[in-house]
């Protein structure tokens, strides 16, 4: 049975009942997403705002991060700055504590008592821009709203003369610790301060100003510190307690500013009003008829949390502080803050050029004034701090996107040599990613993340240098764009780190490792968006990519390795709770096979999202989830940001209208198929012509029409299946691949013999024993014998085309003082070289992430090293890495034992260690035993483990693990 549905672009009737008489703002949940690992907050804010007022009932632990989680029952108090759906904690500036009874400083004082209360969700209520609870305890009404640069509460005590609250400056969500901090009572009415802190954001800095409606009685700070204060009022008039609160990243003065400017009375509900407004405005730019209740509150919600974040950061006068502390002035535009640019510029970015292509465009004059302060475009920017969290240089493809629409209102000159700049630094990899195609495992952690996402963000480049008429720009960044192929192993089938020069062993796709980020072998193999029939062609053409893409949906699910929190809602391998996966199910419409994608689209926002508070399957992520379901909801995907094409999806409602701001006209897309059994697109109409094609461009979305649908139960499988009807991919630049070195040891004791290959076709590999580059005069072949102590280095030689990225591979010669005969049970996941890597001669590095070190997760060591003869032993040393941050613990104790037989042995040092393991910085140390002239052919190491890490220890309960590399006997 097939469903026929018109769209049009010029008028859009709303018949049903339900949506005439609800606004789209009664539509929002902002409970959805507060459970789970959702991690947003449910309190207070507007569209884009500076203030987040919501409760904070917890700061510590991963669901911590937006300071609520669904599951608690107390809350300690109302502050004025939240993260939506981070994977890290910050934030929670300015804590407002209502109260009665005695004076309390803390959340929990002497006795258990406290300013902190309990509640329950029957009397809490939340909307967009509106906020209330009642305290339970204290038997207080508890109201929030907000502006957009200030916060305001309602408390309405009981009738007493003992209402307090308590401002305290030293709370804080997640690491974040007040490192300085003052407030100073201005007035009866009126108190001001400023908050400097060091967490996720190293240096944070936010002043406030509070105004209150009714005079103290009584104030009392806490020591000499003035980082508290308490505050005490008369109400036994009944009258509610009004506070307004202003913030500012500038000054005190600027608080006063934007306080002066943005709430310049004490009415709170005109507050709430225009707060609500201000969200109906926002969620009335898209307009749409059908789907079920649960369906509309669940879009409308995640169309609500897109618009959280990124928050304006400069003040009503347009001052700000910059990345370099100093305070600068945005005139005619305002500065934002908070870019979670990797998950973000896959969808919401993107999404905000359709909707918001004014704020994207002051968007972009935040990142490029981000590049004059810092000398280089964001990556995760907070508070004007880089965190150098998540990898890439992805405001290139929101910046490349954004041009690539027409949103050029920025100086286009600074924002390509900036989008260059980044691509040119030496951090993070990208100098061994320049030189060798690609990033070495042992050289930096998560090398094939790394090594893909740099080379779609190169793409990005060399599109905009072919939008700016730049043709070597164009070229050098499309070569480097090609650099994913370097890492695609054709034995498995999988994007695979090299280390040493060749393939790293040993290799489990389902094994989440440190070569990914947040991810396993599976969930980055199809991350080439640029370059989809590159893609193919490695798989073997498309039915080899489909039969790929049908194996990652229907494996198993299990999961190998490291425990990674982030990897959640999986169907086979896809893991659609962490962004890597979001564009996937997508791909099989470049294959021809566009119905997959719509069974599997339609699947996921079934299976994935809910209007329930754990109704997302992961973290938020800033917004990247909802966007992800906003664009699905209404039938396409930006596969490849930069390139302004949309893909076909699964429309999920029967129409809608959305709102076109730059061109003044509506803009309608798409719609379902009337219900959960019709997910299958039969045919599309666009202004009375048939559209065959699974895709469009934004110009003709900006340019409106008429839309016809029919949707139907089974797939149409001849739709949009035809070579010139699947979506278009960027032209490529060839490249010569760089050689692959096999076998890759870091040491070997005689001689080694080595191959040197490449896959590119009539190539010819010339390499160098001595370290030096390979040019058209090195020595020619494949094969190598290695004698001594050599740096190898190779490239692949195409005549009349450029030659390859340069293969370096170290090889040591060793005299290995022994053999491990016996080892505990090591990590796959930490292996170093295997066996005898506690006696390669190679030693790990701080970062364990790029390897070197044998792991054991919560258990002890025992290894027994044959040393071949009875001999003389003077001294026995064993490496031990540290960083608590990691799990990773510094051995109890260590025991040395020696024997001349294998059977008997006597103990030459045994003691525990000396290292407290709340350390918390990183670092290596030894334990030697000082011996003399012990006469022994076998040595046994034991290693006491921590085990488990500590109550005190953020990984309460979990397995603590011990690293331990080279054991030198002498």
């Amino acid at each position: 049975m097939h469903s026929l549905l018109l769209i049009a672009f010029s008028l859009l009737i709303i018949s049903s009942v339900d949506a005439q008489s609800l606004r789209n703002v009664d539509l929002v949940d902002p409970f959805i997403g507060t459970g789970g690992h959702g991690h947003t907050f449910p309190g207070a804010t507007v569209p884009f705002g500076m203030v987040q007022l919501s409760p904070d009932t917890r700061t510590k632990g991963w669901d911590a991060c937006g300071g609520y989680h669904f599951s608690d029952s107390t809350i300690l108090g109302f502050s004025h700055t939240h993260l939506s759906g981070t994977g890290v904690g910050d934030y929670g500036d300015i804590l407002f504590a209502p109260y009665t009874g005695p004076i309390q400083f803390d959340s929990a004082g002497p006795g258990g008592r406290g300013y902190r209360s309990r509640f329950r969700h029957a009397t809490e209520s939340a909307s967009p821009g509106y906020y209330s609870v009642t305290l339970e305890d204290f038997h207080i009404r508890a109201e929030l709203t907000a502006g957009r640069r200030v916060g305001m509460h309602r408390y309405t005590f009981p009738k007493t003369d003992n209402a307090n609250v308590t401002v305290d400056l030293t709370h804080g969500i997640g690491d974040d610790v007040t490192t300085d901090a003052v407030i100073r009572i201005i007035s009866g009415r009126e108190i001001a301060g400023w908050r400097r802190s060091t967490g996720w954001a190293k240096d944070q800095v936010v002043y406030f100003v509070a105004r209150f409606s009714q005079p103290m009685v009584q104030s009392a700070i806490r020591g000499s510190d003035s980082q508290k204060v308490a505050l005490r009022f008369d109400m036994r008039s009944g009258l509610p307690l009004l506070v307004k609160v202003g913030l500012s990243s500038v000054d005190i003065k600027g608080a006063w500013k934007n306080l002066a400017a943005e709430v310049d009375h004490w009415d709170f509900d005109k507050v709430k009003e225009t707060a609500q407004e201000e969200w109906e405005k926002a969620l009335s730019r898209i307009e749409i008829t059908g789907g079920s209740p649960a369906q509309r509150r669940t879009f409308f919600t995640a169309l609500y949390h897109t618009m959280i974040a990124p928050n304006v950061f400069s003040d009503v006068d347009g001052r700000y502080r910059g990345m370099d502390g100093k305070i600068h002035t945005a005139e005619g535009w305002e500065r934002y803050s908070v870019f979670s640019l990797w998950d973000t510029f896959r969808a919401a970015h993107p999404l905000f050029t359709i909707l918001e292509p004014d704020r994207t465009n002051d968007f972009v004059k935040t990142f490029l004034s981000i590049y004059k302060e810092s000398g280089t475009l964001p990556v995760w920017e907070l508070a004007a701090n880089e965190t150098w969290c998540m990898i890439g240089y992805h405001a290139v493809p929101v910046i490349v996107d954004a041009y690539a629409k027409g949103i050029r209102g920025y100086d286009v000159n600074l924002a390509f040599e900036a989008v260059q700049a980044s691509a040119q630094k030496d951090h993070f990899g990208l100098n061994f990613c320049r030189v060798s195609g690609y990033v070495p495992s042992e050289k930096e952690s998560e090398s094939v993340s790394k090594t893909l996402e740099y080379a779609y963000d190169d793409w990005c480049i060399s599109e905009f240098a072919r939008l700016m008429g730049k043709e070597d720009v164009r070229r050098e960044y499309a070569r480097r764009a090609q650099n994913y192929r370097n890492l695609f192993d054709p034995s498995t089938g999988f994007m695979r780190p090299k280390r040493n020069g060749g393939w790293a062993e040993p290799f489990r796709p389902l094994a989440v490792t440190v070569d990914y980020t947040e991810a396993n072998a599976w969930q980055y193999l199809f991350f080439a968006p640029h370059d989809v029939p590159g893609m193919m062609e490695l798989h073997g053409g498309r039915e080899g990519f489909v039969k790929k893409l049908d194996e990652m949906f229907t494996t198993s699910s299990t999961l190998e390795g490291r425990h990674q929190l982030d990897i959640t809602g999986l169907i086979g391998q896809y893991a659609h709770g962490n962004e890597p996966s979001h564009h996937i199910a997508y791909l099989y419409a470049y294959a021809g096979e566009p119905w997959k994608t719509q069974k599997m689209v339609r699947r996921i926002m079934n299976e994935f999202y809910s209007e329930w508070p754990d109704g997302l399957i992961g973290n938020e992520d800033c917004g990247q989830m909802s966007a992800w379901y906003v664009l699905s909801a209404l039938g396409f995907y930006p596969v490849n940001p930069g390139q302004p094409v949309y893909v076909f999806g699964a429309p999920l409602f029967e129409g809608f209208r959305v709102w076109n701001t730059r061109r003044g006209k509506d803009l309608v897309m798409s719609a379902s198929g009337g219900g959960k059994g019709r997910p299958f697109i039969q045919s599309v109409r666009w202004n009375g012509k048939p559209l065959n094609r699974s895709w469009f461009t934004h110009d003709e979305l900006l340019a409106g029409g008429e839309i016809l649908v029919t949707m139907g139960e089974r797939q149409n499988e001849v739709w949009a299946s035809a070579p010139d009807e699947v979506p278009p991919s960027p032209v490529r630049e060839a490249i010569a691949l760089t050689p692959v070195v096999s076998p890759a040891p870091t040491s070997f004791e005689d001689s080694l013999l080595v191959s040197v290959t490449s896959r590119t076709p009539g190539a010819v590999v010339r390499y160098t024993l001595d370290g030096s580059e390979p040019d058209e005069r090195s020595t020619a072949g494949t094969t190598v014998v290695v004698r001594a102590t050599s740096t190898l280095k190779a490239r692949a030689f195409v005549s009349g085309g450029k030659a390859s990225g340069t293969v370096a591979a170290e090889f040591r010669k060793h005299e290995r003082v022994g053999t491990v005969v016996s080892v505990s049970d090591y990590s796959p996941q930490y292996a170093a070289s295997g066996k005898q890597a506690l006696v390669d001669g190679v030693r790990g590095v701080v970062d364990f992430r790029v390897g070197g070190w044998q792991g054991f997760e919560g258990t002890d060591l025992e290894a027994v090293i044959d040393l071949g003869v009875i001999r003389p032993v003077n001294s026995i040393a064993a490496n031990f890495l540290h960083d608590n941050n990691a799990w990773i613990f510094y051995p109890m104790r260590v025991k040395y034992e020696v024997s001349e037989n294998g059977v008997d042995y006597r103990t030459v040092y045994d003691s525990p260690t000396d290292v407290s393991p709340k350390t918390e910085t990183a670092f290596i140390k030894d334990v030697t035993a000082a011996l003399q002239n012990e006469k022994a052919r076998f040595v046994r190491v034991s290693v006491r483990n921590i085990g488990m890490c500590p109550p005190w220890h953020k990984g309460n309960g979990g397995k603590a693990w011990l690293f331990v590399d080279e054991v030198v006997v002498r």
